[in-house]
């Protein structure tokens, strides 16, 4: 049996659902996504009162500090569980977002360069473990799961089983669907 990790993220943070192949959450938890007393968000609420060099440097920065906290958050992850993970589940990005940072600090970008920088960042820590790596759009995995399904783990397991959570799971299972 290998498990399926579905992942909610936010600025600096994201809710992590760990799931078999039947379904069966194995694992809820949040992972930090960025080392304390680091800005979460260095294109969004940083990039206006920089310069160009300036935010480069402090994204590069940022995303330092994402690598070692998400490594770090898996680690600790796949420590916890009693069976390997195959694969995890993260929300789509567009295939042809900027990474230029004079592009990135301009609209429409600006406002979802941190999240996808988040996103690709769980992706390489992912790919380096050997895990499959699946993009989801979160008000489309929510329809393809029946709410029974996504609501058992509350009963099961008590709060907090929020949103996030029910998404994380649905994209674990259609996950699951597509892989067999």
């Amino acid at each position: 049996m290998s498990l399926r990790v579905g992942v909610f993220d936010h600025f600096g943070w994201a809710v992590a659902v760990t799931a078999s192949d039947d379904h069966i959450v194995i694992d809820r938890r949040r992972l930090e996504l960025v080392e304390p007393g680091v800005t979460p968000a260095p294109i969004h609420y940083d990039s206006s009162r920089l310069d160009v060099a300036a935010t480069a440097a402090l994204v590069a920065d940022v995303r330092a500090s994402v690598m070692r906290a998400t490594s770090a958050a898996l680690d600790e992850l796949d420590r916890a569980l009693p069976q390997p993970v195959s694969s995890i589940s993260l929300r789509d990005w567009p295939a042809d977002f900027p990474d230029d940072i004079a592009a990135l600090r301009r609209a429409p970008y600006e406002s979802r360069a941190d999240a996808i920088m988040y996103r690709q960042v769980l992706a390489e820590v992912a790919i380096a473990r050997g895990w499959e790596v699946d993009r989801y759009v979160a008000k489309d995995v929510l329809t393809q799961v029946s709410e029974e399904v996504l609501r058992e783990p509350r009963t099961r397991l008590g709060p907090p089983w929020t949103k996030d959570h029910r998404t994380a799971l649905a994209a674990t299972i259609v996950r699951s669907a597509v892989s067999r």
